[in-house]
Formats: C-alpha cells, structure tokens, sequence
C-alpha cells in the first residue's frame, strides 16, 4: 500500500486544538464575567457612600454637642436612673438608663471636628464633653453617697472596673455604626439607641461616681473605661469621615489640624495599649485555667483508684496544688506528674500532691463498719426507748383514771361528769373549773373550801349573769353535798 492511502490524523490533532483554545477562552471570558459580577454585587452592598448627606450629617452632629437647658436635665435623670440600676444590680433599668442619656452629642463632635478640620466645633465639643462628665461624676457621688444601701457592690458595678480589649472593639465597631447611621439620608433610630446600649457610657460614670464616693480603684477603672469608649467612638468617627471624604475646612494654619490629629492618634494608642495587655493577659489565664480542669477530669476524677477532695491553681507561682483522702502511692504521683505535661499551658507547673496517710481505703472501710455498727446499736437503744415511753404513757392513763376513780368515791361524782353535766344545764358557760383550797382566818384554825371559777359567754347581759351564778350555786351545792362554795367569776 502507497504512503498517501494511509491515514493522516494531523488535521484531526489541529482541530482539537483549536476547540480546546476555544473553550478555555470561552471559560475564561465566563469566570472574568462572573468575577466582575461577584464585585459589582459586593460594591453595590457595601457601598454606603451613595446614601450620604455630608450637609445634613455636620448640621446635625453640631447641634447635638450643645449641653445644657433641658439636655442638662435629661442627663441627671438618666444618670440617677443607672445608678439606681446599678445598685439593685438591674440589668433592664440600665438599658434604660443608657436609652435616655444624651451622651454621644460632644464625643460625635470631637470625631467630626477632627475629620473635617473645624477648630471651633472641637473647642466646644471638648467643653461639652467636660461639663458632661463633671456634672455625671457629681450626681453618681451625692446618689451613692447619700443613699442608704444595703450591697453596693454588685455585678452590675463590679462589670465595669475592668476594661479589655474587648471593650475597645466594641466602643470603635459601635461608634462606626453610630456614624454611619447618622451619615445616612433618612437616619436609623434603632442603630443609635442599639449603639447606646452596646458602647454603654453611663455605666462606667455612675460607677466611677461610686468609686469616689467609696473606693478609689472602682473609679480609676470606671474612668479607664469611659475613656476607651469616648476615644473609640470618636476614632470610629474621624474615620468614617474620612472614608466618606467629608469636606475639610481650609484655614491658615493647617499645622495645627495635624497635630490635634496626631494627638488623637497616640491617646487612642495610648489607651489602647493596657487595654491589650489586659486582654492577654484573660486569655493567658483562661488557658491556664481551661488545661487545669481537663487535667483534673481526665486525669483524677475519671479514676476510680484515687479520692479527689479539691486542689488549687497558682498562675503567679505556676504552682497546683492536689489534695486527696487516703495515701497516694509513689507510682501514682509519679504518673501524675508526666500526664500533666501533656497539657500545654501547664506543663511547666509544679504539682504538689498531698495525700492523708493516715486514712487508707482499708482504714476507712474500718470506719465506715465500725460506724454501721454503731448506727444498729442505736437504733435498737432507741427501739427499747421507744417501748418504754409507750409503756409509761399508758401508766400514766392509768395513774389518771385511779385519781378520779377515788374523787369520784369522796366527791361522789368526777369532775369530768360534773363539768359535762354544768355545761348542760347552764349552756352560756365558756370555762369550769372545780377545787378544794385551805384558808385560815386567824392563823390558827384552817378550814378547807370549796372554790369553782367560772367565765360566761361575752354577750350575756349583768343581770342575767347574776341569776344564773345563783342557779349554778345552788345545783353545786347540791350535786358535791356542801354548805358553802365560793363561785368566782373570771375575765
């Protein structure tokens, strides 16, 4: 056969070539077009430029920062309020609280004087926000102060002498939110009270009104965490106006915007800084803690072998220290000792492990026989007791019916029938009582009377009272055989 009547697949190989050229091109023209769809989305979402009112959002934020009139008033109503919460460690009265005040008007300020380089708002924001915090700390000390409580120190206070970076993160995320609500066309009244509640600046002045009042570290950690707040929202501010491309002012001296903004700056560093170490440090003992209790779990509680009482864990002196009923056996501790370096955080840690070896597991089964013992023999001592008091309960009934068996021979009637049968025969008697009683007249010669007390119903009239005591007289007499009976008549 000729070379040419052979099959050539070259042409073939070319065109599948080319198709797949084709279709990687066609991918790539889909996944360029997709890419750019996904970015348009996501600039179309979180795009909130478009929405603003740079105008509408300075005349607004300005006339918030004036303090005094009526917001003055406002401000020592909710202050009161919070601080009346805080005492009754009420979580709802708070919120409240922090709904009503009228704090966010001069930190606000602050942030927008910075952004847009207003000197003049700045100046008035500052003072604002100085009266603001003077006339808070005032009224948190005249309530605490004053006010008589039983607990001041409750969960509620105690919640904000001991700021973190966590507060520093929800102070500048809030303040952004705050200002890009307020930036908004047509404001969201929900994000601003939400931010209220969230960034919390009345808490920390109330609580630093009571740290001056009763304790000075309390107000040392409520006002570090009034300042972090107020730093961070008016961080979060400058920034969004910034990101916003709010219009600065233009003024001679433009040296001077930039070092109040570099100011601003590092005291926001400044702040930040041991609000960071303070975080570290939560997290570093949470570790510490967290490897402790599986420690504890997976090692001691879980074995039936040792009897866990308690223990302790010193992070200061990276010391833990184990305490357990009966001896703890070299082996034992030894193989403690290398399982807790399978925990990260406290593998460096010294165990101390104290046993009472004076309580074996043997010695307390001992113990624990002897004491069922005990207990049996008690009870049967009690059974016998038991026997006994039933036994002189019914002698003495006895010893009772043989008493009034002989007055029923010398009286020739008991009482219990002469006492039923008074109460038959005169119905508006409330109390009987029948004795015999000694008397002498002169010292010398004694006789023996017969006295009965008596009492009537309340609503008998005196005259019928009279009649009856003479009839009740007389059936006496007659019933118990006597010449005299003296009838006397109780209240």
């Amino acid at each position: 056969m000729s070379e040419e009547s052979k099959f050539n697949f070259s042409d073939e190989e070319t065109n599948q070539d080319k198709a797949v050229e084709q279709s990687k091109e066609a991918v790539k023209k889909d996944a360029k077009g997709l890419f750019k769809s996904i970015k348009i989305f996501f600039s179309e979402l979180l795009d909130f430029r478009e929405d603003t009112d740079r105008d509408a959002t300075i005349e607004a934020i300005k006339g918030d920062i004036p303090f005094k009139g009526a917001t003055a008033w406002i401000l020592i109503c909710s202050i009161f309020v919070a601080s009346v919460g805080l005492n009754a460690n009420s979580t709802a009265v708070v919120i409240g609280a922090m709904l009503i005040s009228p704090l966010m008007g001069p930190i606000l300020g602050v942030g927008l004087s910075i952004a847009i380089n207003d000197i003049d708002t700045l100046r008035k924001s500052l003072i604002n926000l100085a009266t603001m915090i003077v006339l808070s700390l005032l009224t948190a000390y005249l309530f605490f102060k004053f006010f008589p409580t039983a607990d001041l120190v409750t969960n509620e206070l105690f919640g904000r002498t001991k700021p973190d970076v966590r507060d520093v993160l929800i102070a500048f995320f809030g303040g952004a939110a705050l200002i890009i609500a307020r930036t908004k066309k047509g404001t969201i009244a929900s994000v601003i009270f939400g931010v209220a509640i969230a960034t919390a600046l009345m808490p920390p002045l109330c609580t630093a009104g009571y740290g001056l009042a009763h304790n000075w570290d309390y107000f040392v950690g409520a006002m570090y965490l009034f300042t972090i707040n107020t730093m961070f929202i008016a961080l979060a501010t400058f920034i969004v106006l910034k990101v916003l491309r709010f219009p600065m002012l233009k003024y001679a001296n433009s040296k001077k915007r930039k070092r109040i903004a570099q100011l601003a700056s590092i005291l926001a560093i400044l702040v930040m800084a041991p609000a960071i170490w303070t975080f570290v440090e939560f997290i570093k003992q949470s570790g510490f803690e967290n490897d402790y209790n599986n420690f504890i779990k997976d090692e001691i509680t879980s074995n039936p072998q040792l009897w866990y009482q308690n223990g302790t864990l010193n992070t200061d002196e990276k010391k833990i220290t184990l305490y357990f009923n009966g001896e703890i056996a070299e082996v034992t501790e030894a193989d403690l000792r290398n399982e807790l370096k399978h925990y990260e955080k406290i593998e460096a840690f010294d165990l101390e492990i104290n046993g009472n070896k004076n309580r074996s597991i043997d010695k307390i089964s001992d113990a624990y026989d002897r004491a069922i013992k005990e207990l049996d023999q008690k009870d049967h001592v009690i059974s016998g007791l038991q026997k006994q008091i039933a036994d002189l309960q019914i002698e003495i009934v006895d010893l009772n019916k043989q008493i009034e068996s002989n007055d029923s021979q010398k009286n020739s009637v008991s009482f219990t029938n002469l006492s039923r049968d008074a109460k038959v025969r005169f119905s508006d008697l409330q109390y009987f009582s029948y004795a015999k009683m000694l008397e002498s007249k002169d010292f010398i010669k004694i006789d023996t009377i017969a006295v009965t007390h008596i009492k009537w119903r309340k609503s008998m009239k005196d005259s019928l009272v009279s009649v009856k005591e003479k009839e009740l007289s007389k059936w006496l007499k007659q019933k118990l055989n006597l010449d005299t009976l003296v009838l006397k008549r109780v209240n």
